[in-house]
């Protein structure tokens, strides 16, 4: 039995097809192996990739999309990124997804200029970057290369998770190891990461414990562990930096 105290925690790794019914059959496939209450990190826009020369088509297929994943989702909980169309402006928008609902959204507030992301989103507001709370568990969402900000770092301290959906650059992959790990131990929580395996990407998805234990996806696309939350609260009391853990 899961509970708020203790629940599976798997992050997704897996290419973006050209053809987005394929994504989300991919997609819903992963979903329905999990077990039972898994909270569940999938990659930055893994539906569509970052489709500039699609945005229209992207953003209708995001609506179709989730409703096949409430569908799906049952009491698991699913984090992930899409392309979505408000006010005639594109955002890439963080969905969480659970028992037939949508319960948080959030915008991404930093975008990465040298992928031309500056040039067809419209950024979030970083002000928006806060946790949530899901049974008991406080969570806080890091898009890709929001992860490089301290600031908001600061701004999701006391969350026992962070999930971070990303497309992270091949080239930059140890950046992206190190700054998961570091934000793990510097929030004392757990960090759930999730990277897309296409050929620029790094494919590195990892979870991470508040103690700063690692373990990296290694080819698979499902990366499974557990989330507990006597460990968060053993490492805020092992070593007390001020993190509050409101308990």
């Amino acid at each position: 039995m899961t509970t708020s105290k203790t629940r599976p925690l798997a992050t997704l790794c897996f290419p973006t097809d050209l053809q987005f019914e394929k994504n989300l059959e991919h997609l819903v496939k992963l979903i329905e192996q999990a077990s039972p209450d898994t909270i569940i990190v999938a990659p930055e826009v893994c539906l569509s990739g970052f489709a500039y020369d699609r945005f229209e088509q992207a953003a209708a297929f995001t609506l179709i999309a989730l409703k096949q994943l409430l569908s799906c989702i049952q009491d698991r909980l699913l984090i992930f990124t899409a392309i979505s169309k408000v006010d005639a402006k594109f955002y890439n928008t963080a969905y969480v997804l659970h028992d037939g609902a949508i319960i948080h959204t959030q915008n991404k507030a930093k975008l990465f200029a040298l992928g031309g992301e500056t040039d067809y989103f419209a950024a979030g507001d970083e002000y928006d970057i806060m946790p949530f709370d899901f049974q008991g568990i406080k969570i806080g969402i890091l898009i890709c290369f929001e992860l490089r900000f301290k600031s908001l770092w600061q701004a999701l301290e006391g969350c026992d998770l962070i999930a971070i959906p990303a497309q992270w650059g091949k080239l930059r992959s140890d950046h992206f190891v190190t700054l998961t790990n570091a934000l793990s131990i510097m929030n004392q929580c757990y960090v759930a990461a999730s990277d897309g395996l296409n050929e620029d990407t790094s494919g590195m998805s990892g979870i991470i414990t508040p103690f700063g234990a690692e373990i990296r996806n290694s080819g698979e696309a499902v990366l499974s562990s557990n989330y507990e939350e006597r460990t968060v609260i053993s490492m805020r009391r092992y070593l007390n930096v001020g993190i509050s853990s409101d308990r």
